[in-house]
Parts: structure tokens; C-alpha cells; sequence
């Protein structure tokens, strides 16, 4: 990308809130459940989508705003899927229970693996790029080697069903939120996992009854916050004993049952939320005040993503199908 080459030998500047749309994508039939930039700084200018229509797409969403590719290697809905670390394959999981990693280049399923569960969210481990874990509508949580394509760990969390995985930097230990409130205590809804051992380090981390749909890491401090049922923003320390902070909480926003992302700016200096009604808040990490709220999207806006190499461009999807991309 033209765009992006000038910003790639520089150090990343101070991120800014996005005032206008550029582009308006628009190609899928269901809900778009996950966005994610290319994780490739040279190639960042492509954007993953997953959705409920059983579709993933590679869109230009710098240059052109077009769709580069669409892959259909699911029967049901795409519930996630993350590039891999240099930006030539594709990890997937769905509804269908099906794993896949795609070749992005061909389009060939490099893997094609039954889970025994259907899948919400997987994540690749951060420093092993062979190693893949996930979770979904199952008590357990498993690793996965893709050279084998077998399971290498299993995680047991007696729960019903993992909502959202997040590895700590350097991948010893790793964080899932769960569904685990409906029951009589409000434990569990956060659990902390020794990566080697399968281990449970901790499962007293958040203690109010709401369920948690997703988790973000802090790019510079060891801190990460979780998005609430509660229609607000944890913050935590990311080292045990991974206390909340108590006199910080995002909130004006709403989640209201849908698994909304968020995610914190590549200097740590802005979280940024999607909303039930549509909006995407923007909050200073530090004082926790919102500092502009963006009228993005007509349905619920799940998922809101900062680009990792130009400072203020930002991708946005919705319930209805739709991206957006703003700077």
C-alpha cells in the first residue's frame, strides 16, 4: 500500500480520534462478528472479516476499500478468525465446529480439523506460532499444535461456555472470560491459565455478576481491561494476583448481550468500544473520561479496531453486515 509505505520506517505517532468515514464496505449477508488488521505492518492495509453469513473476507481497506478475497470453508456461522503472524494464513472456527487454516494466497485449507464443541473465539499463542487454543460452547478450553493437528492441552473450567481468550505477553499464562455467572457465585467469570501446565492460576478476579464478552491487553502497561454485561469496562492488573482497579470503569456505553469488542490504541493512550446502539465510544485510558462518541452504525457496532501502523485510521463493523472504515 502507497499509503502505508511512507509511516513504515517511523515510529508510531500519537493515535487521533477518527472524525470522517472513507469507506463504507459492505458485502456481507449476516453479522459481522470479528474485524482484525493484518498483523504484518508492510501488509496492514488488509482487513479480516468473520461472519454469521459463513463467510470470511480479506478486504483493501486502506487503499481501495474493496474485497480482495472471500473464502467459504464453513457450514455456519464464522464465529472467529485471526490472521496468523506473517499474514499468509488464516485461522478460523465457527458454529460448524470446524477448525481451518486457510492459505490466503490459494485458498486451500492447510488444516481441516472436527473440534467436539462449537467454537466462539481461538486466539495463536503469541511467541509459538504452531500453537493455537480455543474455546466455546464447552466447560473446556484446548490447545491445538498445527503441525500434528492435535490436541495438545486441555484446560478444564467447568463452566458452559468461553466467551473470549487472551494471552499475556509472552504467553505463560492466558486469560478466559466465561459464562459462568447464571449460577450462584459470581467467581469463574474470569479465569487465569498456566499456558505449560494447563493449571488454573486464579478464578478470583472479577466478582460481579456479569458475564465478560471480551478482553483486551494494554499494548505498554500490565494492565487489561474486560468489557462488562454491565455495560462498562473492567481494568485489571495483567500480573497476578491480576487485581481490579476500582476507581477506574469505562462506562456510558451499552453491550446489552452482544459480544462487543474492544480494544486499546497502539500507545495505550485511547480504549475504544463499539456500542449496542450503534456508536463507538472513545475513552482516555488514563482518567477514564469518554472523550468522543461516533455515530458509526444503525445496529449494534461489535467491534471497533485501530490500524497498527497509520495513527488515527480505524475499522468498525455492525450486527447488519456492514464496515466501516474512519480516519
Amino acid at each position: 500500500s502507497e499509503l502505508i509505505k511512507p509511516y513504515l520506517g517511523s515510529k508510531y505517532k500519537l493515535t487521533e480520534v477518527p472524525k470522517s468515514l472513507i469507506f463504507h464496505v459492505s458485502k456481507h449477508s449476516g453479522p459481522v462478528n470479528e474485524i482484525q488488521w493484518c498483523p504484518v505492518r508492510e501488509q496492514s492495509h488488509m482487513l479480516l472479516s468473520a461472519s454469521m453469513d459463513k463467510t470470511i473476507k480479506v478486504w483493501d481497506a486502506v487503499d481501495k476499500g474493496s474485497c480482495l478475497k472471500t473464502f467459504s470453508c464453513h457450514s455456519c456461522a464464522v464465529r472467529a478468525a485471526q490472521w496468523s503472524s506473517c499474514g499468509r494464513r488464516i485461522l478460523s472456527g465457527g458454529f460448524d465446529s470446524m477448525l481451518h487454516l486457510t492459505d490466503v494466497e490459494t485458498g486451500k485449507q492447510i488444516i481441516s480439523s472436527k473440534n467436539e464443541f462449537r467454537i466462539s473465539t481461538l486466539k495463536f499463542h503469541p511467541t509459538d506460532s504452531n500453537t493455537l487454543i480455543c474455546g466455546g460452547f464447552s466447560p473446556e478450553v484446548k490447545a491445538w499444535d498445527i503441525r500434528t493437528c492435535k490436541v495438545t492441552r486441555v484446560y478444564k473450567a467447568a463452566v458452559q461456555q468461553t466467551l473470549d481468550i487472551l494471552f499475556l505477553p509472552e504467553g505463560k499464562e492466558f486469560l478466559t472470560s466465561t459464562d459462568a455467572v447464571s449460577r450462584d457465585s459470581a467467581d469463574r467469570t474470569i479465569i487465569a491459565w498456566d499456558f505449560q501446565s494447563a493449571a488454573k492460576i486464579s478464578n478470583q478476579i472479577f466478582h460481579e455478576r456479569y458475564t465478560c464478552p471480551s478482553l483486551a491487553l494494554h499494548p505498554r502497561e500490565s494492565m487489561f481491561v474486560a468489557q462488562t454485561n454491565g455495560n462498562y469496562m473492567a481494568l485489571f492488573s495483567s500480573q497476578r494476583p491480576y487485581r481490579i482497579n476500582k476507581k477506574k470503569r469505562y462506562e456510558g456505553h451499552k453491550v446489552e448481550g452482544f459480544a462487543v469488542g474492544c480494544e486499546f490504541s497502539p500507545d495505550g493512550t485511547l480504549l475504544v468500544t463499539g456500542s449496542s446502539d450503534g456508536k463507538v465510544f472513545f475513552y482516555n485510558y488514563h482518567t477514564a473520561r469518554i472523550i468522543r462518541t461516533l455515530s458509526a452504525h444503525k445496529e449494534a457496532c461489535v467491534s471497533a479496531v485501530f490500524h497498527p501502523v497509520l495513527p488515527s485510521l480505524l475499522a468498525t463493523c455492525d450486527w447488519a453486515g456492514e464496515i466501516k472504515i474512519w480516519q
